[in-house]
């Protein structure tokens, strides 16, 4: 029973090793991993990584890959300060800089359909030509925002004294609409129809282009939005943020539950994966692990990951076949 459980909801064994690593850490830190003065420290950044994932796995449910989701995390805060240092008002400012992110996932989407080459050969080359767009934008001296632009919408503590800022209702609002469109909508259905097999999907009538498209832009849409909150926090657009994250977005949905072959893969997945990735490398510092190992601990999660899911997903398909 529990192996059919599992194969309905994939994320399961990372949720257990998220509860299982907390309480490590917990014991490994004397307490201190828990405290609020750490937790509002892992809240702060948690919903910036999360919202990369959740866009990370909705493409990989599609069956598609974005290898260029850390280099869109630095343009479109680049382009937002740029934006404003020019005087243009901040909204204004801000939609077109979600703009520029919505074109590489336009571009990305566009060249892989109409090419045929995987999209981790063509988000590959985006990654690089988005990271030096964004260093020949800067000039060398990443510029400073304003003072006076309205970041507490995105980034203020929810109450004086809160462990949670305003960036966790952003996450929390854009989870709830994308898992509402997974598991509600038809589009939902569409997307993982079309991960599951694109030749099938496209007999029953899916525009699995459009699918596949739509998918992409708003993968690279949210990884806009997750960097330009993460610029307005730190208040310089410095064009390395990013670097790295695409291969940690997609490890946290790799180790959420979503396959790398499409078609699996939920919202609440992409969360807990994303939560395994801000743990680890919160814990290992508070127990005083040498932080080196960050990159191995990750790298070992995402192989046991695959390698458990797989193993898994055959024992619940036998047992399902057999009753």
């Amino acid at each position: 029973m529990l192996l059919k459980s599992y194969l309905q909801r994939p994320e399961m064994a990372g949720a257990v090793l998220l509860v299982l690593l907390v309480i490590l850490f917990q014991v490994q830190s004397g307490g201190v991993f828990l405290s609020l003065d750490n937790l509002r420290g892992v809240l702060a950044l948690a919903p910036e990584i999360a919202i990369v994932v959740i866009g990370i796995t909705l493409l990989m449910i599609c069956g598609e890959f974005d290898l260029s989701v850390g280099s869109v995390f630095a343009l479109a805060p680049m382009c937002l300060a740029l934006l404003l240092n020019a005087g243009l008002p901040f909204l204004p400012a801000f939609l077109l800089a979600l703009l520029a992110a919505l074109s590489v996932g336009l571009i990305n989407g566009a060249l892989t359909i109409l090419s045929g080459i995987p999209s981790f050969i063509v988000t590959l080359g985006t990654l690089y030509m988005a990271r030096s767009i964004t260093i020949v934008l800067s000039g060398g001296f990443p510029p400073l925002l304003p003072v006076d632009i309205p970041t507490g919408i995105f980034v203020a503590p929810l109450w004086d004294g809160s462990i949670l800022r305003m960036s966790m209702v952003w996450f929390i609002g854009i989870a709830a609409l994308v898992a509402l469109m997974l598991g509600r909508w038809n589009l939902g259905n569409w997307i993982r129809a079309t991960g599951g097999g694109v030749e099938a999907a496209a007999a029953m009538g899916i525009p699995v282009a459009r699918v596949k498209l739509f998918c992409f832009a708003l993968c690279s849409l949210l990884a806009g939005l997750a960097g330009i909150i993460q610029v307005l926090r730190l208040g310089t657009p410095f064009p390395s943020i990013g670097e790295g994250l695409e291969l940690q977005a997609i490890s946290a949905a790799v180790i959420g539950g979503a396959a790398l072959t499409g078609g699996i893969g939920t919202v609440l997945g992409a969360i807990v994966g994303a939560l395994l990735i801000r743990a680890i490398d919160n814990g290992m510092v508070l127990s005083g692990i040498d932080a080196n190992w960050f990159k191995f601990a990750i790298g070992f999660l995402t192989v046991f990951a695959v390698i458990a899911n797989g193993w898994l997903r055959r024992k619940a398909s036998k047992i399902k076949v057999s009753t």
